[in-house]
């Protein structure tokens, strides 16, 4: 019998492994049929729904490594990227799902949002006041028109595994819909900024520079308190703190 590895867990949700199979047990149940949906409709490599009975859905492991973790050192090739990338265009460029996802607020709910966490980071002391606002300025330019995509919405580097240097599945689809394709793109090289231009290889260059780096911005600052709150670290070395950091 295989042990059964806690891979996270908090009050929002819980993912088991055992073996080659994922659980997750989620207290929002319009999550995991998110989840299903996308996952069904997306044109890349997913993972296959072994079942579905809510709260929990039970999934296949998908083979091979990611290109890194964030927090730690990117391990994958140039061609890894770039193969990384030419799945996400696909995935953008695929019919668009009904919902709208993570990465598909207004700008004016994004401020809203922004405005009452900045605010809450510096009175809590949690950050410097300077470091937030000189965030909050980057942000800024994420928050403009956009033609809504199909994303992913919560495309952190472990979730795209690849076997040489090929997509093989992406998984964690909960946060899935029409959304900012930028926000997928950042989320991805997030603490890997560096990996960006390899990333853009497979999938192009019409892209919006500016508005992936306030998506850094958004990202790590929306976060940073989140993490602390819920047993993670933000302040680790390569991680959200650090991608603030990054744009001072």
């Amino acid at each position: 019998m295989d042990e059964v590895e806690v891979v996270v867990a908090h009050s929002e949700r819980t993912t088991l492994r055992v073996g080659d199979v994922f659980v997750k047990v989620d207290a929002d149940q319009a999550r995991l049929e998110v989840e299903v949906e996308a996952m069904g409709a997306a044109p890349v490599p997913t993972p296959e729904v072994l079942w579905h009975h809510p709260p929990a859905l039970a999934i296949a492991a998908v083979p091979g490594e990611t290109l890194g973790v964030l927090g730690g050192p990117a391990t994958g090739s140039p061609a890894g990227w770039a193969a990384a990338g030419a799945a996400i265009r696909k995935l953008h460029d695929a019919p668009l799902p009904t919902r709208v996802g993570a990465a598909g607020k207004s700008a004016d709910t994004l401020r809203a949002d922004l405005e009452r966490e900045c605010e809450l980071l510096v009175k809590n002391d949690v950050l410097p006041a300077d470091l937030v606002a000189r965030n909050r300025e980057v942000a800024e330019a994420a928050l403009r028109p956009w033609t809504p995509k199909f994303t992913h919405g919560d495309l952190q580097i472990a979730h795209i595994f690849l076997v040489n240097d090929e997509v093989t599945g992406i998984i964690d689809w909960s946060e899935a819909g029409q959304g900012d394709p930028m926000n997928d793109l950042a989320v991805f090289t997030l603490g890997h900024e560096a990996h960006l231009d390899e990333l853009l290889v497979g999938y192009g260059t019409d892209v919006d520079v500016d508005a992936i780096r306030g998506w850094w911005s958004i990202r790590s600052l929306l976060a940073t308190r989140w993490l602390a709150e819920h047993g993670f670290d933000p302040f680790a070395p390569g991680c959200e703190v650090d991608v603030l950091k990054a744009r001072m």
